[in-house]
């Protein structure tokens, strides 16, 4: 059986790893995905402290943080094709060029 200790590790580890990606990379859609890997590992430290309570509070917000994150990558992937046909780029300096 996997203790929570060890939940919990692998949940800090992909939200470090998201928070890395998200302020390295250029690229607006490994951006994207980096911040969804980091939505997706506070999930995990939900799903993991909801069975070592014994209740289902943190599965319901999870279950909500996930109907959230499914319409922001809606609206996000469309922003980024909007950006697309008018750039020909989804380079993250070229949307810094948009406030000029």
């Amino acid at each position: 059986m996997v203790s929570l200790h060890s939940y919990l590790i692998l949940s800090a580890i992909l939200f470090s790893i998201g928070t890395i990606g998200v302020l390295i990379r250029r690229n607006a859609i490994v951006i994207f995905m980096c911040v969804e890997m980091m939505l997706n590992s506070v999930n995990l430290t939900f799903i993991a402290l909801s069975k070592h309570l014994g209740n289902v509070d943190g599965q319901i917000f999870v279950f909500f943080v996930m109907t959230v994150a499914a319409a922001e990558a809606a609206v996000g992937l469309a922003l980024m094709i909007a950006f697309y046909k008018n750039r020909e780029s989804i380079d993250v300096e070229d949307v810094k060029l948009m406030k000029l």
